[in-house]
Order: C-alpha cells, then sequence, then structure tokens
C-alpha cells in the first residue's frame, strides 16, 4: 500500500487567511488563522492554522508533499500591465500592490518556518478564482455542474464562469478589474456608514427593514450588458483610476472608500459611522441588495444560457449573500444549487488544494462537504476548576457532569426550554463564518424578546441584526416555503405564515429565516439536542448565533468560557459539562436601596416547576 500524499493548501497576505490538510484529496482539517490570533478576518501568513492542520494530521511539515497557495500574481499581467498605461492610477497603491504581490512569490521563508522544514514542498500557485471554482465544485454533490464565482476582486478577475465535470473544470468566461459587484455592493454599505472589512452582511440583515425606493438611482452605478455580464458605471468609483488603499499585513484588513465624491451627488449624504440608522439607509439598503440580485440573476441566467445544465455551485465573497441565494431557484433555470461554508476567500486555501490535487496531479474526486467541522476539538479538562476559581459577588456557578451525550441534550433542551441562553461548545469546530451548532449560542426561538435580549445583552451588536434557525432536517417543509436542505447557512428562505408566530425571534422582520438543516448523519448531537427540545417544546427549531462576543468564533474552552463570564449567558455546555450560574442571595443591609436583580432576562413565572428542575 502506498504511502498517503499530502496536499496543504494556504490563503496568506489577503483578507480571512487560512490552511485546509488534505490527505489523498480528502480533507483533514480546514483552518482560519482569525481563531487562534483571535482578530477578526486576520490578514497576513496562516502560521498557526498551517501548524495546527499538521498537529490534526498526525504528520510532520516534511510529509507534505505539495503546498498550493490561492494567489497567483503573474496571472493576467498583459491585461494588468495595459490598464496601468492607460489609466495610471496613483503611484503609490500600485507599489503597495507590488509588495503585496512580492510577499505572495517570496512565502519561502515564512512557509518553512511554518512547516519546520529546509526543504519546501513543490510550490503551487493557483490563481484566485479557479481557487475559488474548485472550493465550490470539487467538494459538491454533482457529477457535472455550471460553476460561478462572484467577489471582490482576485488577481484582477472580480466574476468567473465556468463548467465542472468529474475532476476538471473550464473556464468559459471571467469579469475583469475595475468591473465588479463585490465593489458595487461594498461602495454602497460604506455610505450607509458601515466601514469595517466585511461589514456587507450588516446591509443585507438590514435591508429587509427598508423599502427599495432607491433602485433607480442605484442602478446607474451598473450596467447589465447583453452577453449575460455588467460594466461598473466607473465615474462613481475610485478605485478604478486613484486606487483603495488596503491594508493586509499581520492583523486585521482595512480597505479605503471606495466610491468617489459622485456617489453623494446620485444617492444622497452619506451616514457618519456614529449616527443613527434611519429609513432612509434602511430604504437604500433594501434598493443595494434588489440591485445585486438583478445583477447576480442576469450573470446566473446567462452562465445557464451557456451551459444548460440545472445544477450550480456558487463561491466567492458575493455568494454569502445567502438572501439572494435563497432565491436563486426561482429566478434562474437552476434547480439545485451548493455553497460550501467557507465561500469566501477563507474558502480559497481549499480551493487551491483542491485544484492542485484534481486539476494538476490529474486524480479523480472522491471527497464530497457534506458538514463543515473540519476544525479543532478540545476537552474539557479543567473546565470545573477554572469555574471553581473565579469569583463573582453577584452570581454563583454550578457545574454538572453528566453521563452521556443524551443527557446532556436532555439537560440542554430543558434549560433552553426554560428561557436560557446557552453557550453551546461541541466537537470540532466549524470551518466558515458561520456557526452550525458546535459553536454557537443557542436560545428558544419562540420568545419574541429573545432577539433583541442577545443583540443587546450579549453580543453587544445592532438590534436589527438577525439569528439563524436551526431545524431539523426531517421537519423543514413544516416550517418553510420552497426550501431545499442546507447545513451551513448560506440560503435565507420565507417562514411559513402559519408558523411564524411560533418562531419569532428566528422570523426576520420579512418573514423570512436564514436556514440550517440539521441532519443526524452529520451532526448527531446536535440534532438529538434539537430533538430533544421539541419532544419538550414542540417545536424542532433552536435559535443559533455564533459563540462569541465581537471577537472571532470561540476556539477552545477556556475562550468559551471567558465569552461566557462576560456576557449575560445563562449557561455554558462543553461537551458533557454544564455550567449554569444563577442570582446570588442578597442580604437585605440596607432596605432604603432596593435590590435590582441583573437584567439578564425578563422575570420569569415562578408558579411552575422549570423544567429543568425536573430533570435534576
Amino acid at each position: 500500500m502506498s504511502e498517503p500524499v499530502y496536499v496543504l493548501g494556504i490563503n496568506a497576505y489577503h483578507a480571512d487567511v487560512s490552511a485546509v490538510l488534505l490527505r489523498d484529496g480528502a480533507v483533514v482539517a480546514a483552518l482560519e488563522e482569525e481563531r487562534f490570533r483571535r482578530i477578526k478576518h486576520y490578514a497576513g501568513f496562516p502560521t498557526q492554522a498551517i501548524q495546527e492542520c499538521l498537529r490534526m494530521g498526525g504528520i510532520t511539515g516534511a510529509d507534505v508533499s505539495h503546498v498550493a497557495v490561492s494567489r497567483d500574481p503573474k496571472a493576467h499581467v498583459v491585461r494588468k500591465a495595459l490598464y496601468l498605461l492607460r489609466r495610471r492610477p496613483d503611484l503609490r497603491l500600485v507599489l503597495d500592490r507590488v509588495r503585496n504581490a512580492r510577499k505572495v512569490q517570496g512565502l519561502a521563508g515564512p512557509l518553512a518556518e511554518a512547516l519546520g522544514v529546509s526543504v519546501l514542498p513543490t510550490l503551487h500557485h493557483v490563481e484566485h478564482h479557479p481557487a475559488h471554482l474548485a472550493s465550490a465544485f470539487l467538494v459538491s454533490p454533482f457529477e457535472e455542474a455550471a460553476v460561478c464565482a462572484i467577489d471582490g476582486f482576485g488577481d484582477f478577475v472580480s466574476t468567473s464562469l465556468a463548467v465542472g465535470r468529474g475532476h476538471e473544470i473550464e473556464v468559459l468566461d471571467r469579469v475583469h478589474f475595475p468591473h465588479s459587484l463585490g465593489m458595487l455592493y461594498t461602495a454602497v454599505t460604506q455610505h450607509i456608514g458601515f466601514h469595517g472589512f466585511g461589514d456587507e452582511f450588516k446591509v443585507m440583515g438590514l435591508a429587509p427593514y427598508g423599502r427599495p425606493r432607491h433602485v433607480e438611482a442605484v442602478q446607474e452605478l451598473v450596467r447589465l450588458t447583453d452577453d449575460g455580464l455588467f460594466r461598473l458605471n466607473l465615474p462613481y468609483f475610485r478605485h478604478a483610476t486613484e486606487g483603495v488603499e488596503m491594508e493586509w499585513d499581520e492583523g486585521y484588513p482595512t480597505m479605503g472608500p471606495v466610491a468617489g465624491a459622485r456617489l453623494a451627488e446620485l444617492l444622497g449624504p452619506a451616514r457618519a459611522p456614529d449616527a443613527p440608522v434611519e429609513a432612509f439607509h434602511e430604504d437604500l439598503a433594501a434598493s443595494v441588495q434588489v440591485v445585486y440580485e438583478r445583477a447576480a440573476f442576469h450573470v446566473l441566467n446567462g452562465l445557464h444560457a451557456r451551459t444548460g445544465l440545472t445544477d450550480l455551485a456558487m463561491a466567492g465573497g458575493c455568494a454569502m449573500n445567502s438572501v439572494a441565494n435563497g432565491k436563486i431557484r426561482a429566478n434562474t433555470p437552476f434547480e439545485r444549487v451548493y455553497v460550501q461554508p467557507a465561500a469566501g476567500d477563507n474558502g480559497t486555501a481549499l480551493g487551491a488544494a483542491l485544484w492542485t490535487w484534481h486539476q494538476t496531479l490529474g486524480h479523480a474526486r472522491r471527497h464530497e462537504m457534506t458538514h463543515g467541522y473540519w476544525g479543532t476539538a478540545h476537552a474539557t479538562n479543567g473546565l470545573a476548576a477554572a469555574v471553581a476559581g473565579h469569583r463573582d459577588d453577584a452570581y454563583a456557578y454550578s457545574v454538572t457532569e453528566c453521563a452521556d451525550a443524551d443527557e446532556t441534550q436532555r439537560r440542554t433542551a430543558a434549560l433552553l426550554a426554560d428561557g436560557n441562553v446557552v453557550g453551546w461548545y461541541q466537537g470540532r469546530a466549524e470551518w466558515g463564518s458561520r456557526a452550525l451548532g458546535n459553536r454557537s449560542i443557542l436560545a428558544d426561538p419562540r420568545r419574541a424578546d429573545m432577539r433583541d435580549l442577545i443583540n443587546t445583552k450579549i453580543k453587544f451588536r445592532e438590534r436589527f441584526r438577525p439569528f439563524a434557525p436551526s431545524i431539523l432536517e426531517e421537519r423543514l417543509d413544516d416550517y418553510f416555503v420552497g426550501a431545499a436542505p442546507d447545513p451551513f447557512m448560506q440560503q435565507v428562505y420565507p417562514v411559513r405564515e402559519d408558523r411564524r408566530a411560533e418562531i419569532p425571534a428566528v422570523t426576520h422582520v420579512d418573514g423570512s429565516g436564514r436556514l440550517q438543516t440539521v441532519s443526524r448523519a452529520d451532526n448527531p448531537r446536535y440534532h438529538g439536542l434539537i430533538s430533544a427540545f421539541e419532544r419538550l417544546t414542540g417545536t424542532p427549531v433552536v435559535l443559533n448565533t455564533s459563540f462569541n462576543e465581537n471577537e472571532p468564533i470561540v476556539d477552545t474552552p477556556a475562550q468559551a468560557l471567558d465569552c461566557f463570564l462576560r456576557t449575560h449567558m445563562d449557561v455554558l455546555v462543553v461537551n458533557d459539562t454544564i455550567v449554569q450560574r444563577t442570582p446570588k442571595p442578597v442580604a437585605v443591609l440596607r432596605p432604603r436601596v432596593p435590590y435590582a436583580a441583573p437584567a439578564l432576562m425578563p422575570t420569569r413565572k415562578t408558579e411552575r416547576v422549570p423544567v429543568a428542575a425536573r430533570l435534576a
């Protein structure tokens, strides 16, 4: 029997840097550097993610045969040169890009250090967009499919159309710099006052609160062309001539203004980041979402016309627009849609590794990604002692060690049914930006006040941000209209009208929900918890949001405990250990100063015995 072949894929010197390890073409580990550095969207080199991939694979750097990088600075060099000659952008920004490209080409030092080797494996530079395409198709359930990647930019390309057959991908067409639907959405996102990297998802969440009153104005920013593609109306944008200031080196990535001064003439004055969000901003968010959807469906319909295929695999940052994704089947001829959990730039590490294994080395496919649990796992050792050593004047803490998964599920379901907010930490961490039931904060979706409570007292974020419904896969059609199973929370669908009052905390203002279906096969522990909750309440749904508070999703039990202690969660469940906090009784030493109970939850009725107490 031959020795296994290991391929390491990395996304480096970009935002959301990451590493993926393949063994004979199958995923062993998929990790984002931000989980270890504790900096969102970490940009730089994925040293710790690489080292953790090796540890999880039980190998050393010397065992890695190939390293695939999801950037190719040599791609489209002629087109880049012609653009520079014609447009003559700001020289300082050109030099910034050149320095970044040199880092990508000069990976030998950081890579050798991360791998702990003196002789490097064979190095492959895979162009950014083919890496996106590979990350979508080569782990999909489709033997043949149309493939599309839409994002801001990568290696001078913003949109790629392709067809995948077997283990090969043929690129059919591209949209090059400076035209980009990602830049369109970013420009309006910044105009609405959200300037953080990745803040486009805030606009997607804000859009249902508004009415699309400004579609005609926003549509001025992009022209749909007869060939199924598009072009930006460039006088409104800076990036085409002035360039956009970017910082991608060892820390939080930043991006300067995308639009020029003319955008305010078209859309009105920009909102300052500290100004209130008003109806005008909600309407503008709704409008850019409509314009983006029109353009995306235009591209996808053009792709279908070229291929005649009804299966679609998508990737790129714009493939994280779950609202648009949920409408693809209704607005195009595509019948099945696959978007893997790390569809953004983090996923290009996966795509680069897959492209190298299949397209470069010629191996047949053997891996389908049906779940997203490719991260780290940690034991509960030391958690009880850490809780015992914590001093808190306001709360008492109890620790329960459950005998098995069944007891953990039953007790946690009872705590959820009693209105507790639960930090749920189980098994291997999720790959991608969505918490899929292993690093999640969970709550009862039946409580109409739960969304505001979690946003303001646990997540400390904008009130308009929605939460996802995690539902038993077998109950999907009972609660959603026209929905397809989606274990990755990448598609939004309407909640059935007769169910909206039952699950108000996960039903967005427009009656939709960002769906996650949970199967017994892919996550038996989470499926068991939701099943236990259904037995108690009759509702096969729980509220799910990521286990974090303005930081990357927690990676270790210590981080989970820290997040639990500094927020207003009621319960922490790490593997089979349950930590519960309760307010301490307060002696009335000063009767004139009334005791104010901590505002964890609205006052609960006391005439009934809680479900959790009945299980004790």
